[in-house]
Order: C-alpha cells, then structure tokens, then sequence
C-alpha cells in the first residue's frame, strides 16, 4: 500500500514517541524487536488488513535511540478505515487512538506510545514532505546530576566539559556541507545535508533539564550515525583534547575520521520534525528526493 493518491486508500499520520532502550531500533528486523514491527504489528491488528501494514517515518532512529516528536504515515484502505469505529460514534482518528494505546498495552509495548491520529492532508509524505528534524543530547558530566532514574536517557560522562568551546566548535559547522567525515556511508545515498542548529549549552535551574549538558542538533535530514558522531567530537573539544577548530577540520577532511568517538545512543532523543504548510507538501517531497550535489566552485585563474 503505497500509492495514497487513489479514492481506496487513506494516508493516516501517527504522532509516536518511545523510549528505545528495548528496541534494536526503528526499522523492522527478523527476530529482533524493533519500534517498526511493534507498530506495524498493532495496526495491523487493529485495522484487520489482510496483508501487514507499511509505516513510512521521518527518521530511521537507531538501537537505543530515543524519540518524543517521531512522525510516521501508513495507508490504508478506505473500508477499513471507516470500520474502525464499529458501532461507536466516535471518529476513525480517534477510535484508532484508543485501540492501538489497548492493544500494545495488552502486547506490553508500553515503551512505545501513539500521540496522535490524523488523516495527512494531500501530498504529505513523513519522510519526504519533512523540511527538518531536531534532536536533543543530554549529558551529566556532575555527579550530583546523575538521576539512576533517567540514566537510559542521559549520558553520565566521567569528565567536566567546557561548554562554550563546545558552542564555538559547532557554530562553525553550520550551513550546506557533505558530512561524509560524521557519516557510516551507505551505498549510493548522498551524505550532503543542510545543518541549521548545533547549540550546546547547560540548562539553568528550573529547567527539566536542569544542570544537564543538552546538545539541540536541527538537520534538513541526517545521514546514518551523524548526531551521535558530531556529538562525540564536541567531547573532546569539551575535555580539551581538542581545539575548537577540530570538528571543523574533520569535516573538511571529508572522510571519516577514526578520531571521532560515536557518542553512546541513550543520551540522543528525537524531538521534533517539521513540516511545511499544507499547500508546500508535495512540492517538497518531491525536492527531497532528488539526488542533492555540492554547487561547483567558481574556477579560478
């Protein structure tokens, strides 16, 4: 079920949020329990298709990475859609809410939550209708702020570390670029993005995150490992192993960089995607999957 563009079928947007200690990550995997099956596995159930449900999402997150603003789209026939309710007067978006929240209650995927159900307006793809997604890292480099009870979702790193250089380093890494030095290649996928925020900063008294080192690392998209490997080269700008200078250099470079340190998956969380307007959907799925080139430097001589 992939063409939603047919009077038989109706794309649904899923809002999600799960805490990914448990799950080898998002994408489906056989015999290994990740937040794609789980789901697909529920709706599936859910809905009484007749062949598995295909979620598309934003971001692929990897094992034991966590999300609290995933996005994910799946199509499904306009019969079953409408049968969702039964016999109650609620809407399908709605009775869809509350039976997949029992049913992978019942399954024990309590790690895993449905926020939200929406009928996606016309040409809203999740992944490629996205204009970004942010991700936050959390870091305790104090003793006094290491909370055992959120330790699956924050680093406890061993060292103090020097915040603003941290700042300064990632400010120079900002704008069009290939990562390819931040990246595990994949086979013929590109690993130029656009990165719009690299901030580092320690969240004051008061806030949630209190005392905590958070990252806040906003891409047009990511390529594989990219967060978690820009966050491990900002340690050792923050221990001062490191000049300030360095990550850029290592993106300069444009090879990965056995030096940089793949940060640890816990401390990373999907927050946020976003999305154009309405009317901007399918124009920008459409750009989005284009094959993106680095412009051409003008000759010179």
């Amino acid at each position: 079920m992939t063409d939603a563009g047919t009077t038989d079928l109706v794309r649904v947007r899923l809002d999600l949020a799960y805490d990914g200690a448990a799950f080898a990550g998002w994408a489906a995997q056989p015999g290994l329990r990740t937040v794609q099956g789980v789901l697909e596995d529920a709706l599936t159930t859910v809905l009484r298709l007749p062949v598995p449900a295909r979620l598309t999402v934003a971001g692929r997150t990897d094992a034991g990475v966590h999300a609290r603003g995933q996005v994910a789209h799946v199509d499904v026939p306009r019969s079953a859609w409408e049968a969702v309710p039964g016999r109650s007067a609620h809407r399908p978006e709605e009775a869809l809410l509350t039976r997949l929240t029992g049913v992978l209650g019942r399954a024990g995927a309590s790690d895993v939550v449905v926020t939200g159900v929406r009928v996606a307006p016309p040409g809203f793809d999740a992944r490629f209708s996205a204009v970004w997604r942010r991700y936050a890292y959390r870091i305790a480099d104090e003793p006094r702020r290491r909370d055992p009870l959120a330790r699956a979702h924050v680093l406890w790193h061993p060292r103090s570390l020097d915040v603003a250089a941290m700042a300064a380093a990632g400010a120079w890494l900002l704008g069009e670029h290939d990562f390819a030095a931040y990246c595990k290649p994949r086979e013929g996928a590109t690993t130029i993005r656009t990165l719009l925020d690299l901030d580092w900063r320690r969240a004051g008294e008061g806030e949630p995150d209190a005392g905590l080192v958070v990252a806040t690392v906003r891409a047009d998209a990511f390529c594989h490992s990219m967060v978690r490997a820009l966050v491990g080269a900002h340690l050792a700008v923050g221990e001062g192993r490191r000049g300030v200078e360095w990550p850029r250099e290592v993106l300069a470079a444009g090879r990965r960089d056995p030096a940089v340190t793949v940060a640890p998956a816990r401390g990373l969380t999907l927050e946020e995607v976003g999305y154009p307007d309405d009317v901007h959907l399918a124009a920008r799925a459409l750009e989005a999957r284009a094959v993106r080139t680095l412009p051409t430097p003008p000759a010179t001589g």
